[in-house]
């Protein structure tokens, strides 16, 4: 029984006292300065404000600017969690990005940003399981460092959701927005921080939400999709995916608190994706819980995708809807199809403020990562430039074929 565990100094889940726990201590976001409204949409294609935000709760949401992407959105938001949490860079042993808008197919946006961060000794890889990202990317930081293969790990979400929308597709484009967010989870003794995960997909449902890339079974030439949909745009079967979304959120719930040793009533606050309203307001319904449990900003951010729980966390902790021991949860749910839910105890260790001369030392430190990058792709050119004027001092006369041109079977 739960009594009994805790009786013997154990938490909720029977976790024995000296057991290493993941404890969020820092967060942040980032969005970019563009706002559209639903007024400058009806611009593009035909809708209005009374449309949208009767079916989905958006008012605006916020635009990449050209000099933005999914990498400098989560740099900043990654700087931000950083200055929470007083981490310096060189202490992060992990950084996962979820993110389902990369800069590249690789590297990882991950490993840009840690770059730029100047966090040497960190691994770095991306995630993608769409909406449910976030959710997927803590549990695995959290096992991480639960493992004791990690002691500090940031975990991003960022997305720029703007530029793989058909701006022509009215059930699609009046839904999403760009943004980042992220936190620092850090190894501690203290009971709490992330008590359980359900992590859960569906392949079958592929079909229903995608963004068709290279590798593609539907690819027929470079562009030329044989199913209809367009290569690097989005495409959602929006009515089914609003059942299946209505049906799994509860669940996950259920299952998650039921994972971590209390009831849902134990819940002070639902930090769910920020998909639309009224799957929030179908959720609660089937939940008994009152709308106000659940954290909503989608009228000011639109679907962010996997950067709307970190960003909607954010400013929870700003509103003071996150006290100390609160239990709380986050819930995912998107392409794949996939789904997540977690359950954690706040109860950061963490510095009552980050120091001044920590905030200098971070501020070195990517200064320094910005210069070490520079002369290392200096140099790289400048040896490129050698190279490639002794390959041309030393090329074949024309009509033979060097030794290195052969075939590697012959």
């Amino acid at each position: 029984m739960a009594t009994t565990a805790k009786a013997a100094g154990r938490g909720p889940l029977g976790r024995a006292a000296g057991q290493i726990y993941a404890h969020i201590v820092g967060w942040g976001m980032a969005v970019p300065d563009r706002v559209m409204t639903n007024d400058d949409l009806s611009a593009i294609v035909e809708t209005s404000d009374e449309w949208i935000q009767s079916r989905t709760g958006i008012r605006e949401r916020h635009i990449a600017s050209d000099k933005e992407s999914t990498a400098t959105l989560g740099l900043r938001a990654a700087q931000n969690a950083l200055d929470v949490a007083d981490v310096q860079p060189t202490d992060i042993d992990l950084i996962i990005c979820a993110t389902s808008t990369a800069e590249h197919a690789f590297p990882a946006t991950a490993s840009l940003i840690q770059a730029w961060l100047g966090a040497g000794n960190a691994g770095a890889f991306d995630l993608s399981a769409a909406c449910s990202g976030f959710v997927y990317a803590v549990q695995m930081a959290a096992q991480a460092i639960r493992s004791g293969s990690a002691q500090v790990a940031l975990v991003i979400g960022a997305e720029t959701m703007s530029r793989v929308i058909d701006w022509q597709d009215r059930g699609t484009c009046i839904l999403f927005g760009d943004g980042a967010g992220a936190v620092v989870l850090r190894a501690s003794e203290a009971p709490g921080g992330v008590l359980s995960a359900i992590l859960r997909s569906d392949g079958g449902g592929g079909d229903l939400l995608g963004i068709p890339a290279f590798g593609s079974l539907d690819i027929d030439g470079v562009t030329a999709i044989s199913n209809g949909h367009k290569f690097g745009k989005m495409h959602m079967n929006g009515a089914e995916v609003f059942k299946f979304a209505t049906r799994v959120v509860g669940e996950s719930i259920q299952q998650a608190t039921q994972q971590a040793g209390i009831q849902v009533s134990d819940l002070k606050l639902i930090v769910p994706h920020q998909a639309n309203a009224r799957i929030l307001q179908s959720v609660a319904r089937s939940l008994k819980l009152n709308e106000s449990m659940f954290m909503s900003n989608i009228d000011r951010y639109g679907n962010t995708s996997a950067a709307s729980i970190p960003i909607a966390l954010c400013e929870a902790v700003q509103a003071g809807r996150i006290q100390a021991d609160d239990y709380i949860a986050f819930v995912g749910f998107g392409g794949g199809l996939s789904w997540a839910a977690m359950v954690l105890q706040w109860g950061q260790p963490q510095p009552a403020s980050s120091s001044f001369i920590n905030r200098q030392r971070r501020q070195f430190s990517y200064r320094l990562a910005a210069l070490r990058t520079g002369l290392l792709r200096a140099s790289r050119s400048l040896t490129g430039d050698r190279t490639d004027s002794r390959s041309e001092e030393k090329a074949p006369e024309p009509g033979s074929r060097a030794r290195s041109e052969r075939p590697p079977f012959q």
